[in-house]
């Protein structure tokens, strides 16, 4: 079931990203120094790359705002990119522009390349690298924060962190294991922790599998380029007696509360009022400066894998990613709960 629903279109070096946001309230207030505040949490983090340093991306609506209020119309979304000046002919939709300038044939092991070409049968892995390419995630996080501006004024709050880069677990660790990465031409994942506070209970439902809010998330969160696990709560439920694992319930002043937060805020597929905690794991970025070894598909030869520009670790960023697929998931489970066409419904909400 979904209220809050969008798409979202555009290539890595194509002209712009876009997004179509449907479900939104009237009169939702739009803080687009907010949204492009989040936009540059997304290009931070020690270990990016060289595109970072050409994009300053910043968002534009192009429908359904007004007066820096929601209309209850589709909301249109637009991230220019800055460098598609420098890719208008090999990016044109014109076949009288037709180029084999950045096109590559050497498939890119970890990424799209290989599958992607055999299911829409594409010769040029340019097709393929293109909206794969995690590029896409600007214009996610610019949904999120749309997202998040929803969910703030119910005073939901976010906040997210590393927890570990390849082996290291404090920052200086971090930054020298980035470093020893950089110098080698290699690459590091690593895991990370997204928190949601003062959410109600009985978001999600149990009633139906597709309806279970911690499924929700982490197809959400799985399906961020590199992600390759999700967890809710604490991750080591395997090794533990259930005693040792389920927050015991108590009461003070007919207030119901937990002394631990095992489960990671949900219970039954739903929030049960603790603190949303979600864990990720990111892969190391598959693009090497140090190349694999590969097949080139038009020749069927022994090769290395072709080089694109890349991140020597994108961790934090992921990290901001995962909480904007997050709020969506969360503003749409707001939606079906409390329900509201402007604002002013939920004005006398309590949770």
């Amino acid at each position: 079931m979904e209220k809050f629903r969008f798409l979202t279109s555009g290539e890595s070096h194509g002209k712009c990203l876009t997004a179509i946001i449907e479900g939104l309230p009237a009169n939702l207030e739009i803080d687009i120094d907010f949204i492009n505040f989040e936009l540059k949490r997304r290009q931070q983090g020690y270990g990016r790359g060289g595109r970072m340093q050409i994009e300053t991306d910043t968002a534009e609506f192009t429908s359904g705002v007004r007066f820096g209020k929601t209309t209850g119309a589709p909301v249109t979304l637009v991230i220019y990119n800055k460098d598609y000046e420098n890719w208008q002919k090999i990016m044109s939709v014109n076949p009288s522009d037709e180029t084999y300038e950045k096109s590559f044939t050497k498939y890119r092991p970890g990424h799209a390349d290989y599958a992607g070409s055999i299911k829409y049968n594409q010769k040029d892995l340019r097709n393929i690298l293109e909206r794969s390419s995690a590029r896409k995630t600007a214009i996610e996080t610019a949904v999120g924060a749309v997202a998040k501006l929803f969910l703030k004024t119910f005073g939901v709050e976010c906040t997210s962190k590393i927890l570990q880069i390849g082996r290291a677990k404090t920052i200086e660790e971090m930054h020298a294991e980035i470093d020893n990465a950089k110098q080698a031409g290699d690459t590091l994942g690593g895991k990370f922790e997204v928190v949601y506070k003062n959410l109600p209970v009985g978001l999600g439902s149990y009633v139906h599998w597709d309806r279970m809010l911690d499924g929700r998330i982490a197809q959400a969160v799985m399906s961020i380029p590199a992600v390759k696990s999700v967890s809710i709560g604490d991750n080591h439920a395997y090794k533990m007696y259930g005693s040792e694992f389920h927050d015991e319930i108590f009461i003070d002043n007919e207030k119901i509360y937990r002394k631990t937060n095992n489960a990671g805020g949900i219970e039954g597929g739903m929030t049960n009022g603790e603190d949303l905690v979600v864990k990720a794991v990111m892969k190391p970025i598959p693009t090497l400066r140090k190349p694999l070894k590969t097949v080139d598909a038009r020749t069927l030869e022994q090769t290395e894998a072709h080089f694109e520009r890349s991140d020597t670790c994108a961790v934090e960023a992921c990290a901001v990613v995962a909480e904007a697929r997050i709020a969506c998931v969360l503003a749409n489970e707001f939606l079906l709960k409390f329900g509201g066409d402007s604002m002013e419904d939920y004005k006398n909400l309590k949770l």
